[in-house]
């Protein structure tokens, strides 16, 4: 078995090597090429932390596995350590014996850095000049990263619960050379692009704060009760998830459909777009919406191309097992 420990994941995993990986496999999802298995992820009682799996398999990259791992709420105030937690698990499809043992912290960051990412790409108006952020966390200075590489923008917008934190985003956004402003949430109708990357279990983004022709990444729902945006915006938006059943049971589209708004029909996947077997953003007035739940083979496509990446490089451990 190979393992690569969490400390060498910087040195081999490339937000271009995450985004393509991601990108891919949303593809393979949509032509029927991979597939996640039903997720795991409850409340264990202890520390106020959500643990669960994600895994699946991918066929047309041979990547068969799971992540383990989940959010303890109180990791950086107690232990000076992020709150994501997570490794993942990779096993040889052909036999099932054990493969690798990957650090998944980093790879999980940016990994949903690059699924919003590539929403951004297939979904958003070319001429995107406004990127919204809604949240300030460890995550969201990933999300911004990656996402102001696909657009020329001109500015940075931002709203955070805690107004204190805000100084994470405005950091990437003086690296990029773009100006930031603090806004409250009626702001961002400035915005033609907005992530949202909280952990909610109330809408925090109304659907009157979304102008026409924006398109809206909403990456912190993950779990059933979560929710980050009025269910009316879903309604008013055509959605695109990377996994439809977890988009309708533990996304963002679970409040819509459970309140009649939208239907399991109205739920595309991210992948059609990239095959060309939806069309995806019609018209500039269009709101798109991007529900990201996140799928067990992000985690296993990021996790194999940097398992052949740290043996290329001899940083891999192999051990017997």
């Amino acid at each position: 078995m190979l393992i690569v420990p969490e400390r060498e994941i910087a040195n081999l995993m490339t937000r271009d090597a995450a985004f393509d990986a991601v990108e891919g496999v949303f593809a393979a999802m949509a032509a029927k090429d991979a597939y996640n298995f039903p997720v795991i992820r409850e409340a264990i009682g202890h520390e106020d932390a959500l643990y669960g799996f994600k895994g699946g398999f991918d066929k047309a990259g041979m990547a068969l596995g799971l992540k383990a791992g989940g959010y303890w709420p109180h990791n950086l105030e107690k232990h000076d350590l992020i709150n994501h937690q997570s490794t993942v698990f990779l096993f040889d499809p052909d036999t099932g014996k054990v493969r690798a043992m990957v650090g998944g912290n980093l790879l999980t960051a940016l990994r949903t850095a690059a699924a919003s990412s590539v929403s951004i790409k297939h979904l958003a108006r070319k001429d995107a000049k406004v990127m919204g952020m809604v949240g300030a966390g460890h995550q969201a200075t990933f999300q911004l990263r990656a996402a102001l590489e696909q657009r020329q923008f001109e500015k940075v917008i931002g709203w955070n619960y805690h107004p204190e934190m805000l100084p994470n985003i405005e950091k990437i956004a003086q690296e990029a050379g773009l100006p930031f402003e603090a806004v409250p949430l009626e702001g961002m109708t400035e915005a033609d692009v907005v992530i949202s990357i909280t952990s909610t279990f109330a809408p925090s983004i109304m659907a009157d704060h979304i102008s026409e022709g924006t398109h809206i990444a909403c990456m912190g729902t993950d779990t059933k009760g979560k929710q980050e945006v009025e269910a009316a915006l879903l309604a008013r938006s055509t959605v695109f998830t990377d996994e439809v059943a977890q988009s309708i049971s533990i996304g963002e589209a679970q409040h819509a459909v459970a309140q009649g708004l939208i239907r399991e029909s109205d739920v595309h996947q991210i992948g059609a777009v990239i095959n060309g077997t939806h069309k995806g953003r019609t018209s500039e007035s269009e709101i798109t919406l991007f529900d990201g739940t996140g799928v067990g083979l992000q985690d296993l496509a990021v996790a194999a191309s940097v398992v052949e990446l740290a043996v290329k490089k001899g940083v891999a451990i192999e051990v017997d097992f």
